[in-house]
């Protein structure tokens, strides 16, 4: 059987590391021509390097700040000189900082906006035009758990994560009858540099050990352990793919059992 991204051209943003860097190594393996994006040039061009030896088509690299108009526009720009189209967009961005609703001033919220929920809304708004005019296109959204079952500290990311959860919903009946897909991937609790900051942020608010929180988290997760990127690239490879044409809409959980709501 042929790699089910054979011949697409993906676009994978934050991809140096954690979730979009395991999004980036699935799509490569399973045979799509790729962009990737981050801030750092460094840490970007080895992740571009490492993926190269791995896929079977062409990986570009281009660094920029999707915090910023011009960040985003350049990003895309190179994208498209590079390839001539995208076909599988996954936005993704680090997660705003962790605080309570008082310790959180406007400028802090603006920034979420701008790296979250603006990145993702304009990212979009570049490609789904070729997109809609050849009749197909995916668009994932990384988002969080916090957007059902919110966590106490995480007010910037459940709200702004949110808003993009909306936008996606909308976006998806609007593009539905293009032959493009709109859903988004809520990570639980993985194996990332994100869920560290988010255990010793919690431990410092609580007073106690790190250790006794990382052991919080795993009891409370069905499966008792946290998750690996490679188990949520697997879902965005799958939502990528000719095999999920009729899944759009939708907000899918990579979380262990963690939600507990039964929608």
């Amino acid at each position: 059987m042929s790699p089910r991204l054979d011949g697409k051209v993906a676009l994978v943003a934050a991809a140096s590391k954690g979730l979009g860097r395991a999004v980036a190594d699935a799509f490569a393996a399973d045979g799509a021509s790729l962009a990737i994006c981050a801030r750092g040039e460094p840490a970007l061009s080895a992740a571009r390097d490492q993926i190269q030896r791995i896929a079977r088509s062409p990986v570009h690299a281009v660094a920029g700040d999707l915090a910023t108009s011009d960040g985003i526009a350049r990003i895309v720009r190179s994208t498209l000189d590079r390839f001539g189209r995208v076909d599988v967009l996954v936005t993704n961005a680090g997660g705003p900082p962790v605080g309570t609703f008082e310790t959180l001033a406007w400028d802090a919220w603006q920034r979420a906006v701008e790296l979250t929920l603006r990145s993702a809304v304009e990212l979009t708004r570049a490609v789904l035009p070729g997109m809609r005019e050849r009749r197909w296109g995916r668009v994932i959204h990384i988002t969080s758990l916090a957007v059902k079952q919110p966590i106490d500290g995480l007010m910037l990311s459940t709200s702004i994560r949110s808003a993009v959860t909306g936008f996606s919903r909308v976006l998806a009946n609007e593009a539905a009858a293009d032959g493009v897909t709109v859903n988004t991937i809520l990570p639980g609790f993985m194996n990332t540099e994100r869920v560290v900051e988010l255990n010793e942020a919690t431990a410092a608010r609580e007073g106690v050990p790190v250790e006794q929180i990382e052991r919080r988290v795993r009891e409370r997760i069905p499966v008792r352990r946290i998750g690996e990127p490679r188990e949520l690239a697997a879902l965005a490879a799958f939502l990528a793919s000719e095999d999920a044409s009729y899944i759009t809409g939708q907000s899918i959980a990579v979380d262990g059992g963690w939600i507990q709501s039964l929608l």
